[in-house]
């Protein structure tokens, strides 16, 4: 993924969010947050599809979530692209508290309101459960910092569901509390985000592409 000079001479850098493979919780439909869960069989299979991929254009950098599940699937591409990988607690999903590992059927029936507060994406108190801007931004931040320091190259940064709709939204400008519209990304599929050349602050980002199969060129 070398970045070419984009059009009007402007220099191309890139930053590239790609989800984690499979785990055993997302097959089973439980909440992972912040518990480090293993890839599965099935996983581990997306990632090399994915590694395969990337080690086609690989990216200049290479970053993970300190999990498990991230990690791993990290240490395969960099594996196929001959790339180190260092880790970031910026990049930890969002802290789910007392909800880790179950279902959604069980926390609902056990916490009805704080249930229905989550799903209307508002605040949930009293459980540990991390607030959706606070997830936005730590990403958000991290993401920048890459990108500032690598101006002209690709960016790849392996980590997971929430936590990379979440730092999409900061990066686009959104109300992480009030804007739905960022879907989640699958298993081992990624994202692809620009600097917004037109926006002073340096801050904010356009998203080119959203949701790539493991194995779309």
């Amino acid at each position: 993924m070398r970045s070419p000079h984009a059009p009007g001479g402007h220099v191309r850098t890139r930053l590239v969010l790609v989800r984690h493979g499979q785990t055993d919780y997302n097959r089973e439909g439980r909440l992972q947050g912040q518990v480090d869960i293993p890839l599965n069989e099935a996983g581990t299979r997306q990632a090399a599809v994915l590694a395969a991929t990337v080690a086609e254009n690989p990216p200049d950098l290479l970053v993970s979530s300190p999990l498990e599940r991230a990690r791993d699937t990290a240490a395969i591409v960099g594996d196929a692209s001959g790339l180190d990988v260092t880790t970031d607690e910026a990049f930890l999903e969002r802290g789910f508290g007392r909800w880790e590992g179950l279902r959604g059927e069980e926390i609902r029936r056990h916490w009805p309101a704080e249930h229905a507060d989550w799903r209307a994406h508002r605040p949930v108190h009293g459980l540990g459960v991390e607030d959706r801007p606070a997830v936005g931004e730590r990403v958000a931040a991290a993401c920048r910092q890459l990108v500032a320091e690598n101006t002209g190259g690709t960016v790849m940064v392996i980590a997971h569901g929430a936590a990379i709709t979440l730092g999409i939204t900061a990066l686009l400008g959104l109300d992480a509390d009030g804007f739905r519209g960022v879907a989640g990304l699958e298993n081992c599929h990624r994202s692809v985000l620009e600097p917004l050349t037109s926006d002073t602050t340096g801050e904010l980002m356009r998203l080119v592409s959203h949701n790539l199969p493991p194995d779309f060129h």
